[in-house]
Parts: C-alpha cells; structure tokens; sequence
C-alpha cells in the first residue's frame, strides 16, 4: 500500500523555520529526527514526516498557491491546541478553529515562511 512518506516545506530562513518546526512538531507528539543536504526532516508522531528546506536551486522560497500541508490530529481539542501553539509561535492565523461543515473542526495558519497548515479532527474519526 502506497503512502505519503514527507512533505516539504522551503524556507528563506532556516534557523527560524527549525525553531518554528521543532516546538510545533514537539506539540504534536513528534520531533526533529536527522539533517540533510539542505534540510532537517521532523516526524509528526509514527507517520509522515515534514523535510525543512533551503530551495536546492539556491533561489528564493515560495508558498505554492493552493498548496496546504493537513495534519490529522488525535483528538478534536488538538485542533485549537495545535492552533494556538502555532500562533504562539509566529504563525499567522487563516481561519481560526471551529467546525467547517459536515467534515468535523478545523483550523488554517502560514507558517512564518507563509507556507498553509491545516489542522483537523473529522467527524468521521468521532464517529468511531
């Protein structure tokens, strides 16, 4: 079975981008793991893992447009949790907690090199 492995997430200033990542990502039960070439690879508790990196064509960073990390997290409190610490941290708010329809709570913030997280609890997981 296929799955997604990392996702990344460039950055224009690394050492505050690691700061940014290494309590966000403690927040959610995972931690900073090894370096790379021209970044530093988190994992977000057993599963995927986020690489923090410099553009390997050495030019500026972009966020995508459209383009979002989602964090499914374990409980629907977490959305704000995570929310907060997020915010607590620099990030800038793009939708602040609540419900979004039928598809449980969610909660949106750029991380402070602008690129969009999702953190979310579905309402299918509190079904289960």
């Amino acid at each position: 079975m296929a799955q997604i492995g990392y996702v990344c997430l460039g950055s224009n200033d690394f050492d505050r981008a690691c700061g940014f990542y290494d309590a966000l990502t403690a927040e959610l039960g995972g931690k900073r793991l090894f370096p790379t070439p021209h970044g530093q690879m988190y994992r977000l508790g057993s599963g995927a893992m986020i690489m923090v990196t410099r553009p390997y064509n050495e030019k500026e960073a972009h966020p995508g447009n459209g383009t979002m990390l989602a964090i499914n997290v374990d409980a629907q409190e977490d959305v704000a949790r995570i929310y907060d610490k997020a915010i607590s941290l620099g990030a800038a708010c793009e939708g602040k907690p609540g419900p979004r329809a039928a598809f449980g709570d969610f909660a949106y913030f750029r991380d402070p090199d602008g690129n969009k997280i999702a953190v979310f609890f579905s309402a299918r997981q509190a079904k289960q």
